[in-house]
């Protein structure tokens, strides 16, 4: 009955309220000063321990907001995108064991949650606002979980901070020192102080005072919520007016929402129902198991909650802009839409028949591992039930509606690349 009510509400017309879009300004609210003080921030390597490396390394607008690999190679890379590789003075301990996500809409206001295994969400009971298994004296003071999620990365010696000994915020971070005049977070805002081009920009807008981790974080979220709305792609105007999809796109979307399924977790605005699913991926690299385990193990979701039933879950991506935001999946196991879309058919069959070269690492850091044999079990598990059998050019119709989510405006941003930032150091470009 579900299903049939759905589909009913497809042929209703365009501007049916299920699906209207959601472009009132507050559903974006957006502090735009803040936000220019953010740009800047966010394509600074000031933010990392060794100042070589910003969010927009592995978030970079020439790759659609992410970084074009399966998985990232963050401090101790040299290089952007898929060109990235280790450094022959300083290499990195290991591949980011998950895959970079897309920026897009994550300002707007149904984003509570952050990150594949949703370690980071807002929750009204909990002092802050959010809940983080990093503890409540970590998560005060910001203004949401976008501002919040900053927090990870800069603290991630495989991301930013560095490994130990090799400058004052990775060492804080190994000793536990992160909060406090001496932390990690006391030692950025205080680098960022001691530039007048940011001292002065935020005194502006806040007033004469000292500037705290949580400020800079907050900008740095203001930017990528104003930076990155995507919502005006050919199916918003589909929405909106009434504006046809090429016929393919418009094959493909009576599929999505209908006969294919994909609706059912794909739903909303965004095309997410920011719950939580296990579809039995690939796992592939590090992962994220125990340190004394040695195979590419990520249970997902179970590792925040504890409970059995959420293991090798996580979240399910907004679908905006998805045609140029490859790979997908948590670890990057899939290169192509063709292959994840396949995977969804049949997850078990798929894993099983899992094809390697889906897994695009670049040359030069090649001591990855793909989770087979035995260790397989568990996830093959928690596989559900085969979906709809769709032949070749069915496939090829919802690829053509996934395209149709593209957002060209977005996808170049508002602000853009700034020709500097006022640290003097070079931007990844």
């Amino acid at each position: 009955m579900k299903r049939i009510l759905l589909c009913s509400l497809l042929a209703a017309p365009a501007g049916a309220q299920e699906f209207s879009a959601p472009t009132d300004a507050d559903y974006f609210p957006i502090n735009h000063a803040l936000a220019e003080i953010g740009r800047d921030l966010f394509f600074d390597p000031i933010l990392s321990g060794n100042r070589t490396i910003s969010c927009a390394t592995c978030h970079h607008p020439d790759h659609a907001t992410a970084d074009g690999v399966a998985l990232s190679l963050g401090e101790g890379g040299q290089g952007l995108g898929p060109e990235r590789v280790a450094s022959t003075d300083n290499p990195p301990e290991q591949r980011i064991p998950r895959n970079a996500p897309a920026l897009f809409n994550l300002g707007a206001r149904e984003f509570t949650v952050m990150f594949h295994d949703g370690r980071l969400e807002a929750d009204e009971t909990r002092p802050g606002g959010i809940r983080t298994p990093l503890g409540q004296d970590m998560v005060s003071g910001f203004s949401g979980v976008l501002s919040a999620q900053t927090m990870f990365p800069v603290l991630s010696d495989d991301e930013m901070a560095g490994h130990y000994s090799e400058n004052d915020i990775s060492q804080a971070v190994r000793q536990g020192f992160i909060t406090g005049e001496q932390g990690a977070w006391a030692l950025i805002s205080a680098r960022v102080a001691a530039l007048p081009g940011y001292a002065d920009r935020f005194e502006a807008v806040l007033g004469t005072r000292d500037i705290g981790f949580t400020d800079i974080s907050d900008a740095v979220a203001e930017f990528m919520a104003l930076e990155w709305r995507s919502d005006q792609s050919p199916f918003d105007a589909y929405l909106r007016d009434g504006t046809p999809l090429p016929d393919a796109a418009e094959r493909g979307r009576i599929l999505f929402y209908g006969e294919a399924g994909c609706a059912e977790c794909h739903s909303g605005p965004f095309q997410t129902d920011h719950d939580f699913h296990a579809l039995a991926m690939p796992q592939a690299g590090p992962g994220k198991a125990a340190s004394f385990e040695s195979h590419a193990r990520d249970e997902g979701r179970l590792r925040v909650t504890g409970d059995p039933a959420d293991a090798y879950a996580f979240r399910t991506p907004s679908l905006r802009n998805v045609a140029l935001t490859g790979p997908y999946s948590h670890a990057g196991a899939y290169a192509t839409l063709e292959g994840v879309i396949r995977h969804h058919l049949n997850p078990a069959e798929s894993l099983i028949s899992y094809d390697r070269t889906q897994f695009v690492v670049p040359a030069g850091f090649d001591d990855w591992q793909v989770l087979d044999g035995p260790d397989l079990e568990p996830l093959l598990a928690s596989a559900p039930a085969p979906g709809p059998q769709l032949d070749d050019a069915e496939i090829a119709d919802i690829i053509a509606f996934l395209e149709a989510l593209t957002d060209e405006a977005s996808v170049a941003g508002r602000l853009g690349i700034p020709d500097t930032v006022p640290s003097g150091l070079p931007i990844d470009r």
